[in-house]
């Protein structure tokens, strides 16, 4: 079991940056992909952004890439998003998901936080 705890959502201005964490817990022993999904209101759950426990094969989805850092303290197991150059079209639901392989993959997280808010006005 791993359980997810993220942080750092908020009330931003567009062009404003934030930075989410997510904590993880419970399994120690295996390297997992962790990453960050989001879902605005009215709109399916998309991916943002994914990176191994280790460091490794950080990816991004289009709308975010090149404003978008994601980056991982093993010693925390905390993964961080970086977003920067904030658009009102950002305002979501951000999910940080874990999905327990060492392959680069995200797709069907075997577990998700609670997610935290990000809303950006114009």
């Amino acid at each position: 079991q791993v359980q997810l705890v993220e942080s750092g959502g908020g009330l931003v201005q567009a062009g404003d940056s934030l930075r989410l964490s997510c904590a993880a817990s419970g399994r120690a022993d295996i390297n997992y992909r962790m990453g960050w999904f989001r879902q605005a209101p009215g709109k399916e759950r998309e991916f943002v952004s994914a990176i191994q426990r280790n460091g490794g094969f950080p990816n991004y989805a289009e709308s975010v890439e090149g404003r978008s850092t994601i980056s991982v303290d093993s010693a925390k197991d905390t993964v961080y998003l970086q977003l920067d150059s904030l658009k009102p079209e950002d305002t979501a639901v951000y999910f940080c998901a874990v999905k327990l392989t060492a392959k680069p993959t995200l797709t069907n997280p075997d577990y998700w936080g609670r997610g935290t808010q990000v809303t950006v006005s114009s």
